[in-house]
């Protein structure tokens, strides 16, 4: 028989090949978002599941058959108990995209002065090793979170930040949280991730900010009291020991209006889980 190049490069092939790459990016993005979280071992349950379903209808198991059958019948709602904070994640991810979002010109104006009150607080904490944790409200509303804290809607400065979080006052323990450019309140209370992917080293501070990063889409900032370095948290990724010039570049990033065109290139930097050989670096000026 005579082949036939005609007969591969049809539309109804074309079709079915990319229905087959649309399945495997989506099964790669959920298995992406799951990596290191709970729900992979819960996964692997339904995997033995499914192998034991097939095993007993390949020895005539009736009851092992019927009793998988079940719980297979009854795993579309399981899953979705069991898998509500990532399925919650996935839809959040959905919603923030460009179709959906919307940017508001009158919070651009002051984007500048945040980073530059963030940076003045970094900056100082992290040469005199005080730990801080920051975050920063994005689309994802973090009203729960908030009600956890003190009340404090004030302008964001350096100064203020930096003094919350000097050891032994009564704010310094907790996350201060920052909506619409302004400290909304201090020492709120973030989830705490249970990720096996955070290095042992990391406290408590770090895991909170992965926590938060986990189920919103805030940005986290880390100060370590340790070691002194900067750590941000976004959508489940971790950026540790950056320096002053790699955070300044994400936040300008992030936070810069929508017309800055940088904005788009630089977020690619940034898609690692971990930036590997980091070191802090000093500024020159020594903000006392």
């Amino acid at each position: 028989m005579n082949f036939i190049p005609s007969n591969i490069f049809t539309w109804q092939n074309l079709a079915n090949l990319v229905d087959i790459l649309v399945v495997w990016y989506v099964l790669y993005k959920v298995l992406s978002m799951i990596r290191g979280t709970k729900a992979v071992q819960l996964l692997k349950g339904i995997v033995i599941i499914f192998l034991i379903k097939l095993i007993s209808w390949a020895l005539n198991l009736h009851t092992v058959s019927f009793l998988m059958d079940q719980l297979i019948n009854w795993g579309i709602v399981v899953i979705v108990i069991i898998f509500q904070p990532e399925i919650r994640r996935g839809l959040e991810h959905l919603g923030r995209m460009p179709l959906f979002s919307t940017a508001s010109n009158e919070e651009g104006k002051t984007k500048n002065h945040l980073i530059e009150s963030l940076d003045q607080a970094i900056q100082y904490m992290s040469k005199r090793r005080i730990g801080a944790l920051i975050t920063l409200e994005m689309n994802t509303g973090l009203e729960e979170y908030v009600e956890t804290g003190i009340n404090l809607d004030a302008e964001v400065t350096g100064a203020l930040l930096i003094n919350t979080f000097i050891p032994n006052t009564p704010l310094h323990d907790g996350a201060v949280i920052i909506r619409k450019n302004r400290i909304s309140v201090a020492a709120a209370y973030l989830p705490l991730s249970e990720s096996n992917t955070i290095p042992k080293e990391l406290g408590t501070r770090h895991r909170a900010a992965v926590g938060i990063s986990e189920v919103t889409d805030a940005i986290t900032i880390v100060v370590s009291e340790e070691t002194g370095g900067v750590m941000i948290t976004r959508n489940g990724h971790m950026m540790l020991d950056l320096s002053r010039e790699d955070y300044l570049k994400y936040l300008k990033a992030q936070l810069a209006d929508s017309d800055d065109e940088s904005s788009h290139s630089i977020l690619s930097l940034f898609s690692i889980r971990r930036k590997n050989g980091g070191k802090q670096n000093n500024d020159e000026e020594d903000n006392k």
